[in-house]
């Protein structure tokens, strides 16, 4: 066995992962309990990585996650933070990350999803797999589709070549975790399982701020305070994605902004008047009626 000492900064120095996790900090807003869990992933894969390097003999920590929550609560950008750490700490080789969803990987006859399964797998290899509202693979009641063969393959693989591909499994909680208790194979195989709670409003809106600001937009006083209000009514109504439904009220915004000062083609224009959203383009929104 190697005894020479190893020096933890130096080792964690020649890595990006430090960067990496400030960056997931600075761009994520909230996700306190997320943030935590990965860090802690970080740290268990950086010790494995040096009890390696001394000859220490362990099972590698098992690396396909599970990412369960709303949409729009950062699930695709943790995963590609996910696949910079392992790429850096040398658990994959090319550290990209591939999203799929089911009509990515089953086919819609006799023979047609085991190649569209492994066309998508040979793409991914060398990365992460991200799997975007994976229970719907699994279709139970319906004996004619063919989910399960592409679940099959995936677990092949999730088990023969868990060394050259990271699979993450994403979706509401609910679904996800009836999905597993119908796929005991699955889920034995994923080793963490990490929950995205739902941004609160103070968050969303801070979250709304910085997506403007990366716009050169800015929102008025009284903008803010319609802004704050149609967040607070938009998250009592169905279908609502948290930061991607922000986005989608902004884009919705900024056109009305547009539409207001085209029709006022007389006045003389400022850089204001460019920057800021008003109130009313916020509360014509149909959230208010």
């Amino acid at each position: 066995m190697n005894r020479t000492p190893i020096n933890l900064q130096e080792e964690y120095a020649k890595t990006e992962i430090a960067k990496i996790l400030n960056l997931l900090n600075d761009e994520l807003v909230g996700l306190a309990p997320v943030k935590a869990r990965i860090r802690e992933i970080a740290a268990l894969l950086l010790i494995d990585k040096l009890r390696k390097n001394l000859g220490i003999s362990s099972a590698n920590p098992g690396l396909h996650m599970s990412f369960t929550g709303s949409p729009g609560t950062g699930k695709t950008t943790v995963g590609l933070k996910m696949a910079d750490i392992l790429y850096q700490l040398g658990y994959i080789q090319k550290g990209h990350l591939l999203t799929v969803t089911r009509d990515d990987l089953v086919g819609q006859y006799i023979g047609h999803t085991a190649p569209k399964t492994k066309e998508v797998l040979k793409k991914a290899m060398g990365g992460v797999l991200f799997i975007d509202e994976a229970y719907y693979l699994y279709k139970p009641d319906n004996e004619r589709d063919y989910g399960s063969e592409a679940i099959e393959i995936l677990l092949q693989v999730m088990e023969n070549q868990r060394d050259e591909l990271v699979v993450i499994l994403a979706g509401y909680k609910e679904p996800m975790d009836k999905f597993y208790e119908s796929n005991p194979g699955l889920s034995s195989r994923i080793a963490n399982h990490i929950d995205f709670p739902d941004y609160t409003v103070d968050e969303l809106l801070k979250i709304a701020k910085l997506m403007l600001e990366e716009q050169q937009y800015q929102l008025t006083i009284d903008a803010e305070i319609a802004l704050t209000s149609y967040i607070t009514k938009r998250k009592e109504k169905p279908l609502f994605a948290n930061a991607r439904s922000v986005k989608n009220a902004l884009d919705r915004a900024r056109m009305r902004q547009a539409n207001r000062i085209f029709d006022s083609r007389g006045q003389v224009l400022t850089k204001k008047e460019l920057v800021n959203l008003e109130a009313d383009d916020i509360l014509q929104s149909t959230v208010f009626d």
